[in-house]
């Protein structure tokens, strides 16, 4: 059974007579930058991000450059999901555990140990590809025990009515640095070598790790639970999770919409089979999704005063799974590059209201499991869906999977709005 604060609505995540605070008239998007602590903490998210995107995109050159082989580079996807899946989990009940600050701290330690040992080695011309495999296991899995106590710490850091602002300034920073960081990987191989890359990842790393320790902000859960096993916290969660009124709607409709239409990785498939189009359309598809995805993410600050965040969520997704069947029926690349804008931008205004739900609606000592409950139903939709997606496009085509996969996700969002009463009942605040 779901352990809950006595007094507490489990909507809401805030005890029942404590009043519901005000949303202010407007807020400019910057607003969560005006607390000290949360600025700390986007700083070491940032210099974070951008040391995994160099270490990853360093340690994928340098594989294929000694391997030359295709199924040697992908090899370190299908590691990095392995540990992935289980780390989430336990990161979880981690952040709901300990010192959320002294986690970030720890975790983020290691990818500084970790890239300055292969530096060390890529430097001394001793690297070799078991190394690259070892380390991609160790960070993921240190990554995944991280990511919940940082979500979860930014509830605790800006007040409930600039919650959706911070949100939203970390969902944009990931977005841009997954555009700016390959970029200025180019830029440092180019002029420096892959050595001195590497080097820059790990003096990057260094504050993502200390600043997490400047934050003043109290890091340990509040009203944190007594102490029992790690496989009966995450069990806990689960249950608090499954009779959450708004969670399960959420994450089964972001699942059974995401496995039928993740389109992402199998856009050079697209490319060719509906377009007849080249590489150069492949690189234009991802850009325009990409783009749509930031526009997507500011244009929910314009939300913020739309207090029916449940059924928020529920238009974004429904506009994405229709606009994944235009998608499909047209031939043109001009107008599937603006098709696809729409596509990039509904997801995100869908997904940055459901994290920022997920946090407004569970309280403290439950929010970081239920933060990667949500993580992990995403990675494993991603994974599943890419594979789905790319068999089917080899069955009946790539437009008609797109028209597949929108009708059947108009049919999982509307059985979800049918289905789960808090969805539609639930407003903020």
């Amino acid at each position: 059974m779901a352990v809950e604060d006595a007094g507490t609505d489990p909507a809401s995540g805030r005890s029942e007579s404590e009043p519901a605070p005000d949303i202010p008239p407007s807020l400019p998007p910057w607003a969560a930058f005006a607390f000290r602590d949360y600025r700390i903490l986007w700083f070491s998210s940032v210099a974070s991000l951008i040391t995994m995107q160099l270490r990853m995109l360093v340690a994928g050159v340098w594989l294929y450059g000694a391997t030359d082989s295709g199924v040697q580079l992908g090899m370190l996807g299908v590691v990095q999901l392995a540990v992935q899946l289980p780390g989430i989990l336990y990161g979880g009940a981690l952040a709901d555990q300990m010192d959320r600050k002294k986690l970030i701290a720890l975790t983020q330690s290691a990818s500084f140990v970790v890239i300055a040992i292969l530096a060390a080695l890529m430097a001394a011309d001793a690297l070799a590809p078991w190394h690259i495999y070892a380390s991609t296991a160790f960070l993921g899995l240190t990554s995944m025990l991280g990511n919940p106590a940082r979500s979860a710490l930014t509830a605790n850091l800006v007040p409930r009515s600039h919650l959706m602002h911070a949100v939203t300034a970390n969902t944009a920073t990931f977005q841009i640095g997954a555009i700016l960081a390959p970029l200025a990987f180019a830029a440092a191989v180019t002029r420096f070598g892959m050595t001195p890359t590497f080097v820059l990842a790990a003096v990057i790393a260094i504050p993502a790790f200390l600043m997490p320790l400047m934050i003043r902000t109290q890091g340990m859960p509040i009203d944190r639970q007594g102490e029992g096993s790690m496989v009966r916290r995450i069990v806990e969660g689960f249950h608090y999770v499954r009779v959450h009124p708004i969670l399960p709607g959420l994450y089964i409709m972001d699942v059974g919409v995401t496995i039928v239409s993740h389109y992402r990785l199998i856009l050079p498939m697209i490319a060719d089979k509906m377009f007849r189009a080249g590489a150069g359309a492949v690189g234009i598809l991802n850009a325009a999704n990409s783009s749509g995805g930031v526009l997507g993410t500011f244009a929910v600050l314009s939300l913020t005063r739309f207090r029916a965040k449940g059924m928020l969520v529920v238009y974004a997704t429904l506009i994405y799974t229709l606009l994944l069947i235009v998608f499909g029926l047209n031939t043109w690349l001009w107008l599937g590059t603006i098709i696809i804008i729409g596509m990039g931008a509904s997801d995100a205004i869908g997904m940055t209201t459901r994290q920022t739900t997920v946090q407004l609606t569970t309280t403290d000592n439950m929010r970081g499991r239920a933060v990667s409950f949500s993580s992990m139903s995403a990675m494993s939709a991603n994974n599943l869906g890419t594979f789905e997606v790319g068999y089917m496009s080899e069955q009946i085509g790539a437009g008609n999977t797109m028209i597949l996969g929108g009708v059947i996700g108009v049919v999982v969002v509307l059985a979800m709005w049918v289905l789960v009463r808090g969805m539609r009942e639930y407003r903020y605040p």
